[in-house]
């Protein structure tokens, strides 16, 4: 990923909390036809290792957790993403020197992928999974509220993944390359998009110190 510094963000805790808002990644590996993206949700685990763990799985026709077994692979956690028009710069009403963009936030995760094909695993996996997505209706699903022959059955058809994280990047591109006039015309502009993605930018953007610009 080419990552300038002033849009590098390092911290593992924000990086963190990123994946967990976000955890539908796309996992790309090598494979037998070579380059594959599985789109999956994933659970960080941020307890292993030194940058946590990402834990799910896939079905088990899915040659994924056979051909990438103990092979290097490749995980991108999407944040907000808008496009941002020079209408909102300051600079383009004084010189008409500018031009569009897209401001983003991501966060990539290297390690290898380890195969699980334990059931036990699974229905935890399954269950902490389910919970933590659950956790805001009135009224939670939970992995017992189906018949357990039915999930035994389920279980046999899917296999466990985990991914040790050994390195791990974020970009934040929110503006820090544009003077403050600029910035705050960026949040005017989304806060009046007034989508979820726009709103959240806007708040991003808002919160970059002078220092950063």
């Amino acid at each position: 990923m080419y990552l300038p510094a002033q849009f590098e963000e390092s911290r593992t805790e924000v990086l963190h909390a990123l994946m967990r808002e976000h955890p539908f990644a796309t996992l790309v590996a090598t494979g037998a036809d070579g380059l594959t993206a599985n789109h999956l949700p994933l659970r960080l685990a941020a307890e292993i290792g030194p940058f946590g763990a990402l834990q799910g799985h896939v079905a088990r026709a899915n040659p994924l957790w056979q051909e990438s077994a103990d092979a290097e692979v490749l995980v991108i956690f999407h944040g907000p993403q808008t496009y941002v028009t020079p209408s909102w710069y300051e600079t383009k009403r004084e010189h008409g020197k500018a031009v569009p963009t897209w401001n983003y936030v991501v966060v990539q995760a290297r390690g290898r992928l380890r195969a699980i094909d334990d059931p036990l695993w699974l229905r935890r996996q399954l269950e902490t999974l389910v919970d933590r997505h659950e956790a805001g209706f009135a009224e939670p699903w939970h992995l017992a509220d189906a018949p357990p022959d039915y999930i035994d059955k389920l279980l046999t058809a899917i296999v466990g993944i985990e991914i040790t994280v050994t390195d791990l990047k974020g970009k934040w591109k929110i503006s820090q390359n544009q003077p403050p006039a600029n910035r705050a015309g960026v949040v005017a502009g989304l806060r009046q998009q007034g989508t979820t993605d726009a709103l959240t930018m806007a708040e991003l953007v808002a919160a970059i110190r002078p220092s950063s610009a």
